[in-house]
């Protein structure tokens, strides 16, 4: 069966990754991005260039363009990656962390629900590093508390979408070989996407709100 994919952040890392895959799935797949890429031009998916999750104008215009498109997947990937550190923290790259990381899904889920087919996905690409649990290492302020603002958004949708049997997964990509950690992953952007795209497959009413590794771990809160 042909699903219809929206993914954020589409044009380039894991973003780019998940367009890649399910095209190759036959599924018919939009992709978002502020600036595209010729590797996004190449997918065969349909872009929308100039859309920042972080602008609700923005976000607006995407809405209108959509108007009438039912969805099925919805995966919300548009991140950034900062680093602050105690004693020397820039509030202003915090605040753009939460408002790209932790509001931006939010505002792109909220926009797009009138699209959002009943027994569609929403999945939050996330980060362990937004666990309070696993935290071990602390610094990365901005990054790690927008990571866990999103945790609990991701939370609270799957409860409020439930009755429309719209299912939600929080996921963690693993550590990735793209530009945002300098290419230092431990596994390719299509490894990261495959393994993301098995989990989206798995969810279900039943396990959504669960807090993933792409391999399929449970993690701590």
């Amino acid at each position: 069966m042909t699903n219809t994919i929206l993914v954020t952040g589409a044009n380039r890392g894991i973003g780019l990754a998940f367009v890649q895959h399910y095209r190759q799935r036959g599924d018919r797949v939009t992709g978002v991005c502020r600036h595209s890429s010729p590797e996004l031009l190449q997918s065969g998916a349909e872009i929308f260039e100039g859309v920042d999750v972080s602008d609700s104008g923005s976000i607006a215009d995407l809405r209108s363009r959509l108007e009438g498109i039912s969805i099925d997947v919805l995966v919300n990937n548009a991140g950034i990656l900062r680093d602050e550190r105690l004693g020397n923290i820039d509030y202003h790259t915090v605040l753009e962390q939460f408002q790209v990381n932790a509001l931006g899904p939010l505002r792109i889920t909220e926009a797009l629900l009138p699209n959002l087919a009943k027994g569609a996905k929403v999945a939050l690409i996330t980060s362990r590093m937004g666990s309070i649990t696993d935290n071990t290492s602390g610094g990365r302020y901005g990054y790690r508390m927008s990571k866990a603002a999103l945790n609990m958004a991701g939370m609270s949708l799957a409860r409020d979408l439930a009755p429309r049997k719209i299912a939600v997964a929080i996921l963690h990509p693993g550590y990735v070989q793209t530009a945002m950690v300098g290419f230092g992953g431990d596994i390719s952007a299509q490894v990261s996407a495959q393994r993301l795209v098995e989990r989206i497959d798995q969810l279900t009413l039943d396990n959504s709100g669960s807090f993933w590794h792409s391999n399929g771990e449970i993690l701590p809160w």
